[in-house]
């Protein structure tokens, strides 16, 4: 297997790590992955299994290109990490990716937001350092030079798709 191609970006959120987990399990949600330029977003995604332990649950996505591919989550560890492994995909895709592994770190931080609610009053909200990364992985030096433009590409939805995470704290 060929060394992976590595993305990431980091932000600071107002929210607990099983909240940003819960809407990562709500599969409504992920339509607000909206892509970026060529690269497409979650038009649907639905459970295909699911386990009671989380891990080795299978959520099918169907994409706005009307191509599809399975999201294994492979790591649930709530406080601290959570991963996926994006796999089967259709063509051309599954002839230039062995797979795709997304990665959701969660990091306390030591500095507190306050935001003000109701008349003023003050409440302290706990910072979380979010971390989202993912490694693709091509099948051969086509797949590689193909997947580079397509990680900037993903890299800039992932900003796109953070920042809507932050709006919704607004």
């Amino acid at each position: 297997m060929m060394r992976p191609i590595h993305i990431e970006i980091s932000t600071i959120l107002a929210r607990e790590p099983a909240e940003i987990c819960a809407q990562i399990l709500d599969t409504e949600q992920w339509r607000t992955f909206t892509g970026y330029s060529i690269l497409p977003g979650v038009a649907q995604a639905s459970f295909e299994k699911e386990t009671p332990q989380i891990v080795g649950s299978r959520i099918r996505v169907k994409n706005t290109d009307g191509s599809t591919h399975v999201e294994e989550i492979i790591e649930w560890d709530v406080p601290r990490q959570i991963r996926l492994r994006f796999q089967e995909f259709q063509p051309p895709l599954q002839h230039l990716a062995e797979q795709f592994i997304e990665t959701w770190s969660f990091q306390p931080t030591l500095d507190d937001v306050y935001s003000t609610q109701k008349k003023a009053q003050l409440s302290c909200v706990p910072n979380i350092e979010v971390t989202r990364a993912m490694d693709l992985y091509p099948k051969n030096w086509l797949g590689w030079l193909i997947l580079l433009p397509v990680s900037r590409l993903m890299k800039k939805a992932f900003l796109q798709n953070l920042q809507s995470l932050i709006n919704a704290e607004r």
